[in-house]
């Protein structure tokens, strides 16, 4: 059976359609079996499978691999080896977490303490739940206070010294979406001296009204960049950290402190009673 070359075309193509011609009969008697038994034409389909896309495809780099009952492990040790090892635990509560500014901080006392940051389950199961399972007398009273955004500092500092260090940190840094103004921010209408006029495209998308004057970034009218006690958008907090202003603070608070004699809670309004209830 030969393919008519009307019908012929490439099989390079991604699906060819061809009528396939049955040869000329040379009777009547064959042609008219022929129309008996099968059609004159017949549809004969080639399928080739769709090539790989060559698109470029975007890859998530910040993709990482689940932390399995290995690395709990790891922490749970090293955290009863830290309890037979320093003199007392703190724990400690933050605002405004900034790693990079609480690992200086956390270098400072690397000769004389250890911070653990982490799952509050994992470690509350490493200083023991309740009286039955506590590494030492007392240790399931701090236990039960390690909620919330909290750490675990274990020091053989005095406790003075400590108290001095945690109420004294402060670092300022800029504020991210989502957190409440500090104060009202508002550029008046005119020149915009601190922006180059490369950032003019910018600035119109985080929604300024401004324009280029002579090379000079010019504000059309007065803009409110946040106001204060409200929430701040994406927009205003990259308005603010090109003003350079800072509004989030970065801050320790001690809530509690265990050694081997005593057992103190420095919050307010938290006493025994709360820590054995809970």
């Amino acid at each position: 059976m030969a393919i008519h070359p009307r019908f012929r075309r490439k099989k390079s193509s991604a699906r060819v359609l061809a009528f396939a011609v049955s040869q000329k009969p040379k009777t009547l008697a064959e042609e008219g079996r022929r129309n008996r038994d099968q059609p004159p034409y017949q549809l004969v389909v080639y399928r080739k499978s769709m090539p790989k896309s060559k698109r470029n495809r975007a890859v998530t780099l910040s993709k990482t691999k689940k932390k399995g009952r290995e690395h709990k492990e790891n922490i749970v040790n090293s955290i009863r080896e830290a309890v037979e090892k320093y003199d007392s635990v703190y724990v400690f509560t933050f605002e405004n977490m900034r790693n990079l500014k609480f690992k200086e901080f956390r270098d400072q006392l690397k000769s004389s303490s250890r911070f653990f940051l982490g799952s509050n389950k994992v470690m509350q199961v490493a200083l023991g739940r309740s009286v039955s399972d506590e590494l030492k007398p007392g240790l399931h009273k701090i236990s039960k206070l390690v909620r919330g955004d909290s750490g675990l500092c274990f020091t053989s500092l005095p406790k003075e010294e400590v108290q001095r260090l945690f109420n004294e940190y402060e670092e300022y840094d800029f504020a991210r979406t989502g957190m409440l103004a500090t104060e009202k921010v508002e550029l008046k209408e005119g020149p915009l001296d601190q922006f180059t006029h490369e950032m003019e495209p910018f600035l119109r998308k985080q929604g300024m009204p401004v324009r280029l004057n002579k090379g000079v970034i010019e504000l059309l009218s007065d803009y409110v960049v946040c106001d204060e006690g409200q929430l701040l958008s994406p927009e205003s907090a990259r308005i603010l950290r090109l003003l350079g202003i800072k509004m989030a603070t970065f801050r320790l608070h001690l809530t509690c402190r265990w050694s081997s004699e005593e057992f103190e809670v420095y919050r307010e309004g938290l006493e025994d009673s709360d820590v054995e209830s809970s």
